[in-house]
């Protein structure tokens, strides 16, 4: 059984397809309720549909109880929804665009893990996976919310982690750098290692089956997030400064 959010496009279809094809019982939810459920006709296999933001804990929480109910304890609930949006600081109009990212981006995966993690301690097995990115290693101009959120989500996960150290329950914190989704097409600038979602699921899966503690794809932005991490401040700046930025927009 896995549960997935952010399953109406992108990462979380690709991750829905990947599952539905080896046989097992989905739990999707998203806001998209008609994506929702034309992705479920699509499926063949057993699945539990939940129109609803995971900025709204109590709605996940009634989709959390009810999958429970219905298919059991999960073997992975994997926390994708996400949004990403450039912002500036300066900007007042941009000031609830950081709002709406945080509230998707960090709360959202806090509201998708608490309804599952009481069953799973007492089932002691399964996996807790949380969609970071490699924006949450170093901060990117224009992206302050997008970066602080993933930056956050990525700490969160640790947290979590060594929390549940001995209980059964794997953390996997994935970092994927550009992958070919809707979110990334309306990129205006070069998109290094840019990878096709369904290579990039596969590689998330082997790494979900083995409970890796972190992992970035495709392995090239790996040694690309390695460097930057621990890159002086200085040289950091002048070559971040030259980075592409994402448009900025509104969040509903």
């Amino acid at each position: 059984m896995v549960f997935i959010t952010g399953a109406s496009s992108g990462i979380g279809a690709a991750l829905a397809r990947y599952y539905a094809s080896h046989g097992a019982i989905l739990g999707l939810a998203a806001r998209r309720s008609e994506a929702l459920q034309a992705l479920a006709a699509e499926l063949g296999t057993v699945c539990h549909c939940y129109p609803l933001d995971v900025s709204d804990a109590a709605a996940l929480a009634t989709a959390g109880a009810d999958f429970l109910a219905r298919a059991g304890v999960p073997d992975v609930v994997i926390a994708n929804a996400g949004v990403s949006v450039g912002t500036l600081t300066g900007e007042a109009e941009d000031l609830p665009a950081f709002r709406r990212v945080f509230e998707i981006n960090v709360l959202g995966m806090v509201h998708t893990f608490h309804p599952f993690v009481a069953a799973m301690q007492r089932a002691r097995r399964g996996r807790l996976v949380g969609i970071a990115s490699v924006a949450g290693v170093r901060g990117l101009p224009g992206a302050g919310a997008y970066s602080a959120s993933k930056a956050a989500a990525i700490a969160y996960l640790e947290s979590l982690r060594v929390e549940l150290q001995g209980s059964g329950i794997k953390v996997v914190t994935l970092a994927p750098g550009y992958i070919a989704t809707p979110m990334t097409e309306k990129n205006p600038y070069p998109m290094p290692f840019l990878m096709p979602v369904d290579k990039a699921v596969a590689s998330m899966a082997r790494h979900i089956e083995r409970g890796s503690r972190f992992a970035v794809m495709p392995w090239q932005m790996g040694i690309v997030a390695a460097a930057m991490k621990f890159l002086p401040r200085a040289l950091y700046d002048r070559l971040a400064s030259r980075a592409g930025r994402k448009p900025r927009g509104t969040l509903r």
